[in-house]
Order: structure tokens, then C-alpha cells, then sequence
């Protein structure tokens, strides 16, 4: 398709940019309030190791209002760095970076991350980790979240997240690699590993395909990446991935991915199809991948349930799945 005939069809456009919450064949992208808490979701509980009394426990620091100098100037954002607890080496550790971190940390959330790292830790099942939890940027005029562990609903701000979360440019690859992980570093007390397959981009929804993104960008920098109902849909040309996986020489990356049926379904496309799609690129492609399809919706809920086997999962080696057959669930 030549470009003219692209804009004239208005693709390279955010349909919510453009046309904000305009209804369609009596259709909404508002619908996607109605995934976020389904019937589905109720089987679903925070993963064992979520709930259990750790052994030992990391250390978490929290920088509120740190500045973007170079990718997103005129943000702030908060970030986590979590420190593993007394390594009992000096090797480098792993490492995993969080999309919107505040729900993924929060202590009575259905993931509640720096709980279940602790737990894998003490037990042996997994190495010395340590993590990042960061929230996208908000412009400097707009206040923070009422909670640290939510996500930002002003509209300012969820624009933001979305420049960030939803292109498929390299500039959120940039920000981790050149401003994030550099400052990490400086402030945690342990080194971080430089090889990729030790290191995680983690998100949900527009924050999952933003992991991915990130790692195709720089797999030499994260080689894993944990997808919890990721946006491969046309927010902002995230639709286009499958074909790009498919076309595109394989890339040393390890992908789990997840969803359900009962996931979002609204103008920007369909979630559960969406994911599947991926999944089926992914394998066609010849990526070590796993996919997870449940009942529930666009929530952490059945993530949860799986977050301490999707960490054992990616930091191991799955040899079924090296061999060409994907663990499709």
C-alpha cells in the first residue's frame, strides 16, 4: 500500500487521538471497561508463593517524580528498584524490568512481585534477581496517581502511556537501555548481569507489547520477555507485529505470553485474537515461546495466578520448546 493511500484511510492515525470516544456501528473503545473484571477472572488467585512468609527479604527503594533527561523530556515517573537480599555471591544478578511497576508491586495486588521474588529466591528457585518497576511518564503539570500502585487515569497522562507503551519505535528501548538501567545500576548495591537471556521486560497490556517491543529493538540487551494481555492490536500499529515476526529473521528472544477469553474487544481490535496471533507468529518463526490462554480478562488476575511459574519458565532452559513445538496452554 502506497503512503498516500495510507493516510487517505486514516491508519496512521490513534483512532482515540483522532477521534476520541466516538461510537462506531454502536461500538466503543469504553467497551474495555467491561474486560477488566469478568466472571472468568474468579478462578483465579495470587500464585502460591505470593502468599507464603519469605525467608529473606529484598530491599525496595522508590524514587518518586524521577526525570526523563533524554527520550521523554518533560516527564516525571516513579520508580522501584528492588535489591535481592544478601546475594551470597558477588556474580552479577538477573534482572527484571516492569512496566507500570506501582500494580505489579502492590502488596495486596494479584501479582504482588517483590513478594513472590523473594520467595523464589530463599528457595533456590530462582538466582539472585533484581528489578525495576517504573510507571510511564506523566507531563510535569499533572499530579500523581491517588495510589502508587495504580496506573494514572488522566487524560494527559494516559496519552502518555501510550506514546511510550504503544509505538513500535525504539525510542521506549532507548529510555530503558540509555537513562533507566544506567541510574539502577549507580543506585543498587549488586551488579547487573549483562547477558540478555538473564534479563526481563515485563508488562500488561499496553505495557506488554511494550516489552516485546523493547526486546526486538535491543536483544542485546533484554533477551526475555513476560506479556501479560498484550496490546497486539492497531493502537498505534501494534497489529503489525505477527506479520513482522513472520517476515523477520528470529531474534534470540524467550516470549511468555498471556491471555483469555474474555479479554478486551473493542474498536482497536480483539485482544484474545490478537494474542493468538502472536503466538502463532512467534512459533511459525521459530521463537522459544509459551502461551497461556485462560477464561478471564484484561487483568492481572490470571497473570498472577501463573507469575512464579512464568518466572521459572523464562529463567530456565525449556527444552521442548528449543526443539520446535511451543507450549501452547
Amino acid at each position: 500500500m502506497d503512503v498516500e493511500t495510507y493516510q487517505h484511510l486514516g491508519l496512521d492515525l490513534n483512532f482515540t487521538d483522532h477521534r476520541g470516544a466516538e461510537k462506531v456501528n454502536g461500538r466503543s473503545n469504553l467497551e474495555i471497561a467491561d474486560a477488566l473484571n469478568t466472571p472468568g477472572d474468579v478462578a483465579y488467585h495470587p500464585c502460591p508463593e505470593a502468599q507464603r512468609e519469605p525467608d529473606a527479604i529484598g530491599t525496595l527503594h522508590r524514587f518518586e517524580d524521577w526525570r526523563s533527561s533524554a527520550a521523554y523530556p518533560g516527564t516525571v515517573r516513579d520508580v522501584w528498584l528492588y535489591e535481592p537480599a544478601s546475594p551470597k555471591s558477588k556474580d552479577p544478578v538477573a534482572l527484571l524490568v516492569f512496566n507500570d511497576g506501582g500494580v505489579y508491586l502492590d502488596p495486596d495486588g494479584p501479582v504482588r512481585a517483590a513478594r513472590v521474588l523473594d520467595v523464589l529466591q530463599a528457595s533456590g528457585a530462582l538466582g539472585p534477581t533484581a528489578a525495576v518497576f517504573v510507571s510511564p511518564g506523566r507531563p510535569l503539570d499533572v499530579p500523581a496517581a491517588e495510589s502508587p500502585w495504580g496506573i494514572n487515569f488522566h487524560l494527559k497522562a494516559s496519552e502518555q502511556r501510550s506514546i511510550e507503551y504503544d509505538n513500535l519505535t525504539d525510542t521506549y528501548a532507548r529510555f530503558v537501555v540509555d537513562e533507566l538501567l544506567p541510574f539502577a545500576q549507580q543506585q543498587l548495591g549488586v551488579k547487573i548481569d549483562d547477558d540478555p537471556s538473564r534479563r526481563a521486560m515485563v508488562g500488561i497490556s499496553s505495557g506488554g507489547i511494550c516489552a516485546w517491543t523493547t526486546a526486538w529493538h535491543r536483544p542485546d540487551s533484554f533477551g526475555l520477555v513476560l506479556s501479560h494481555c498484550g496490546s497486539f492490536v492497531n493502537i498505534r500499529g501494534g497489529h503489525a507485529w505477527p506479520y513482522l515476526v513472520r517476515s523477520t529473521a528470529a531474534k534470540p528472544i524467550k516470549v511468555f505470553l498471556q491471555s483469555g477469553e474474555l479479554d478486551a474487544n473493542i474498536i482497536y481490535g480483539n485482544w484474545p485474537l490478537a494474542n493468538k496471533q502472536m503466538a502463532a507468529a512467534l512459533q511459525f518463526a521459530g521463537y522459544d515461546v509459551r502461551f497461556e490462554f485462560g477464561t478471564g480478562g484484561h487483568n492481572l488476575r490470571h497473570a498472577g495466578a501463573l507469575f512464579a511459574k512464568s518466572l521459572r519458565w523464562l529463567f530456565t532452559d525449556s527444552p521442548e520448546t528449543k526443539q520446535g513445538a511451543p507450549s501452547i496452554s
